[in-house]
């Protein structure tokens, strides 16, 4: 298995396709590439002519950001394409960010899938009165800074 990763070369087609292999609701074509064309940052996994995984980065690139559409192939599952994909979103978001402030990344997943998140530091805000789960960043410590 020789997994690429590719950033910001998610197409609606690679989108859909992929919704389409894990039974999703189809969506149509018009609404998903407005909704890519928003995109801040995605990352596509790979293997070989295949697309696997992907995962978007969503939100106004200051104040807010929103990880979503994290989806890997149930084959490609437990291999860490998931992690490589969710890591890559959290570097961009430090990268990104304005230099010495703390920011919070929000998503929300699928239920059952807490664990992978939680083992990314994000904590399930359902415990503290919210919803969905969130990370903070502190920026000032991104090696970049």
């Amino acid at each position: 298995m020789n997994i690429a990763y590719r950033e910001n070369a998610l197409t609606a087609d690679d989108f859909l396709l992929l919704h389409r292999k894990m039974r999703f609701e189809e969506l149509p074509m018009e609404q998903v590439k407005k909704s890519i064309a928003h995109n801040l940052f995605s990352v596509v996994a790979v293997n070989g002519n295949e697309i696997i995984g992907m995962g978007r980065l969503l939100g106004d690139g200051a104040l807010f950001w929103y990880i979503n559409d994290v989806l890997v192939l149930s084959e490609y599952q437990g291999k860490g394409i998931g992690s490589e994909i969710v890591n890559r979103l959290i570097q961009y978001v430090k990268e990104n960010s304005i230099p010495k402030i703390s920011v919070p990344i929000y998503l929300y997943c699928a239920k059952d899938k807490e664990g992978f998140y939680e083992k990314h530091g994000f904590a399930d805000s359902c415990k503290h009165g919210g919803i969905g789960m969130f990370m903070d960043i502190d920026v000032c410590e991104s090696e970049n800074y």
